[in-house]
């Protein structure tokens, strides 16, 4: 069994590289483990390394030491493996994906994920590419992948930096003509935007949907109709607090393990905050999945739903 530890440079308000080094040696060899550190040189860089070690067929515990986007890379890379177990040892802006266990704070603890447990998660196919946690498309998407050009910035690390991001385009537009196709529906009209769930956090604390269940073959999708400026502020409040059920005038829920979105131009879709840019744009459980593990003893259990 040999522990890779592949470390993004460019996650988080700063790079951490040296930090992450000597934590790195001092847990690995105290208990006379087999590692290696490799570090991304590039976007896409830390796929291309998940996916070169998975391809030997050799063992490996794999740390994608960052952030979420980080993860995605990795997970990514990884997917479809039975050779290869992912964790991401946090340090990014957000660390969203894993808000969804009990005790978010044990993945910044190298020691405690060296004692771990696995569980296999599902991803989500994103035409032809995967993620683990949230995708969307629309006002939504615009937001989240424009947050990179703000966590950097003093005072801005976050749920700040997505608070700015948001702002800003706000004032951008918020409707767009899409064709939704989910459930056996075309469904032709206005919208904000649409967000499929595999995970229950994205956007630094955004928790859409409660009871998303990365192991239940299902994707939670919300498809959000159009919305004008003056409800915005009564809206997101409900929205990042998982209360979509009081939001029924405006949101519809629906549990599948596909859908389409066709849209009038080129625009940009949230992949795990990361961006890609399309005009048709097909959502769906993918077929590969993915060993994930996890400090010892915690739980992701799915928690009560909200009261409305």
């Amino acid at each position: 069994m040999t522990h890779l530890f592949i470390i993004n440079p460019a996650a988080g308000s700063r790079n951490r590289t040296e930090e992450y080094r000597e934590k790195i040696k001092a847990a690995c060899e105290s208990r006379d483990l087999h590692y290696r550190i490799q570090i991304s040189q590039a976007p896409g860089d830390c796929r291309r390394l998940a996916r070169a070690a998975a391809e030997t067929g050799k063992e490996y515990k794999i740390y994608a030491c960052g952030g979420d986007g980080t993860l995605n890379e990795v997970a990514d890379g990884a997917a479809g493996y039975d050779n290869v177990s992912v964790t991401v040892f946090s340090g990014g802006s957000g660390n969203d994906f894993v808000k969804l266990f009990d005790d978010p704070k044990a993945f910044f603890d190298l020691e405690r994920l060296l004692d771990a447990e696995e569980v296999t998660f599902d991803l989500i196919r994103c035409n032809d590419t995967r993620a683990l946690n949230i995708c969307s498309v629309g006002l939504d998407a615009r937001i989240g992948t424009d947050v990179s050009r703000y966590k950097r910035l003093p005072f801005l690390h976050g749920f700040k930096a997505y608070a700015a991001s948001t702002v800003v385009n706000l004032c951008k537009g918020i409707s767009e003509h899409y064709v939704v196709e989910i459930g056996g529906e075309k469904i032709d009209g206005e919208f904000t935007f649409v967000c499929a769930c595999n995970g229950r956090f994205y956007g630094g604390g955004f928790n859409p949907v409660p009871e998303a269940d990365p192991t239940d073959g299902l994707l939670d999708v919300l498809l959000v109709d159009k919305v004008h400026l003056p409800q915005v502020p009564g809206i997101i409040g409900k929205y990042k607090n998982g209360q979509y059920k009081q939001l029924g005038h405006l949101v519809r829920h629906f549990k599948t393990d596909k859908l389409k979105i066709t849209c009038d131009k080129e625009v940009p879709v949230n992949v795990d905050g990361e961006a890609l840019f399309a005009k048709e744009v097909e959502f769906a459980i993918a077929q590969e999945k993915l060993r994930f593990f996890y400090p010892r003893g915690l739980s992701f259990a799915v928690k009560e739903e909200l009261t409305v």
